[in-house]
């Protein structure tokens, strides 16, 4: 009786599972038409999350440098670009998900382009105006042209091959450069995710069998062209403190391999949909690294 109740209860257990699964990968699945009642829902998300990450910053995190009147700065040649490149992926990155989520909505292509892709850059030029304000930093037309260029690469390819070809993906790995700048470069491993430069690399992760279609090779197959920056402990180089100057700064290309994970076949809407969410990361493979001093092999970089 015991064995009975027990493969009963399994058999519930995965009929329920199974059930769930399914009404989860009907939700996931884009809809075929305009759902008003979905893109409503992302309209009033978008607008509402925006409105209170805005509002947060204003005044939990500005408040704490002192006002000024609006003002402008040149820092483009500041963390040999690295904090342009973030702003590249960021504002890329979120134009993706504002294009996908109105895709999933049913809206139309042209809406998705004009509506969607476009929401990293609307948000970060509302955060660059906030900087303008404060006395601590200023309005960049640096980081601007950074995040058009982010949302230039997203609306290009799908006006140019109605699809993504080529993404955009970030690794990281922690330096020794944070412990001897904490206030600049993190104190803690989320903190120098976002502050560390050093350990930061922006790839450029581009699908072979997009541009080979005829080709053999496995579909979620990609070249990756990375960049990054070493020995930087400030913004710019610093000749009179020598406690925080490292002489060693300097760019750092790479060439590897990486995952598609969009690619990999499965019939699990759920599953498409974390494959999607963690390929904005690049996988770990062996990559080749070009500097200054010549060139190096790294038998796993991330």
């Amino acid at each position: 009786m015991f064995n009975k109740l027990k493969y009963l209860s399994i058999l519930v257990l995965i009929s329920s599972f199974s059930f769930s699964q399914t009404k989860l990968d009907f939700f996931l699945t884009p809809s075929d038409t305009l759902n008003k009642s979905r893109r409503n829902s992302v309209v009033i998300t978008e607008a509402s999350l925006a409105g209170i990450t805005l509002i947060g910053l204003n005044q939990l995190w500005y408040s704490d440098f002192e006002r000024s009147k609006f003002h402008t700065i040149n820092d483009n040649k500041e963390w040999l670009q690295m904090d342009k490149m973030g702003h590249v992926f960021t504002s890329y990155q979120v134009g993706k998900f504002g294009a996908e989520v109105l895709n999933w909505s049913g809206v139309s292509k042209k809406d998705q382009l004009i509506y969607g892709s476009t929401l990293g850059f609307g948000f970060l030029t509302a955060v660059e105006i906030l900087d303008g304000f404060s006395e601590e930093w200023g309005f960049s037309w640096g980081d601007i042209a950074s995040n058009a260029a982010g949302t230039g690469l997203y609306i290009g390819q799908e006006l140019l091959w109605n699809e993504q070809r080529i993404n955009l993906k970030f690794s990281f790995h922690q330096t020794k450069y944070a412990m001897q700048n904490p206030d600049k470069l993190g104190n803690g491993f989320l903190e120098q995710i976002l502050k560390d430069y050093n350990g930061q690399t922006y790839w450029l992760s581009a699908n072979l069998h997009a541009f080979f279609k005829k080709s053999k090779i496995p579909k979620w197959l990609n070249v990756a062209v990375g960049y990054s920056a070493d020995g930087m402990l400030t913004g710019i180089k610093d000749v009179d403190n020598t406690m925080l100057t490292n002489i060693n700064r300097q760019r750092q290309f790479y060439l590897s391999f990486d995952v598609n994970l969009n690619k990999i076949r499965t019939n699990s809407r759920f599953l498409k949909s974390v494959f999607n969410i963690f390929n904005v990361l690049k996988v770990p493979f062996p990559a080749i690294e070009f500097n200054k001093n010549g060139c190096v092999f790294h038998l796993l970089y991330y």
